[in-house]
């Protein structure tokens, strides 16, 4: 089957959150996660499925 590299841009706020909530419950088959929001929360370390994910400035 094949997998996805999924991005996430504003992963950090409102919509974001609830785009990653959506993504956990679907269980797509997702190779690497991406996650992207501005300057200010570049760095932060999200847990999301199983895993940290650290946040990348767009």
């Amino acid at each position: 089957m094949k997998k996805y590299n999924v991005a996430v841009v504003g992963a950090t706020g409102m919509v974001g959150s609830k785009f990653l909530e959506v993504l956990t419950e679907k269980n797509l088959p997702v190779e690497n996660y991406y996650l992207f929001a501005s300057s200010k929360s570049a760095g932060k370390e999200i847990d999301f499925m199983g895993k940290k994910h650290v946040v990348i400035e767009l």
